[in-house]
């Protein structure tokens, strides 16, 4: 066994093993937005549910609000299953979490609590992990494995 090959990867990881990383994030977030944004278009409840949450939220015009994000979800997820305009579906996704973000659950956050405690409960929700992916896969980009990338070799 070679040693130092061991350790480096230990330490560094594997570049070779990258772009597969990169594939299995934005395929398995690309098919959670787009089920996800699929029921909340085409399932009554899912539908109902979203809504009452915005109107909870208190965020204007929650009817339309409802179509408008769960389209957004549903169509990005799409676009990223196969790697399309990747970056313009990470941005709308992350917008998208960051609105979750500042109209549901910093509201339902407790108050009064020490400040590591807070940041502890924020880093908890999947929404914040979700942005923290999509600033990922901004920077790094959508992967060999996607459509940008083969048309950015067309380029």
């Amino acid at each position: 066994m070679d040693w130092k090959r061991l350790v480096r990867f230990v330490l560094l990881g594997s570049s070779d093993l990258e772009q597969y990383a990169i594939l299995l994030v934005r395929v398995s977030l690309g098919l959670f937005f787009a089920i996800s944004g699929a029921n909340k278009l085409f399932v009554g409840s899912s539908r109902l549910s979203m809504y009452e949450t915005l109107v909870r939220a208190e965020v204007p015009f929650p009817h339309l609000m409802t179509y408008f994000v769960s389209a957004v979800e549903f169509v990005a997820g799409c676009l990223l299953i196969v790697g399309f305009l990747s970056s313009l579906a990470c941005v709308a996704l992350l917008v998208d979490m960051l609105v979750a973000i500042l109209t549901t659950r910093l509201s339902g956050m407790p108050k009064g609590i020490p400040p590591l405690n807070w940041v502890d409960d924020l880093l908890y929700f999947p929404e914040v992990l979700y942005v923290l992916f999509f600033i990922w896969l901004i920077c790094s980009g959508p992967g060999k494995f996607s459509v940008d990338y083969w048309l950015a070799g067309k380029l």
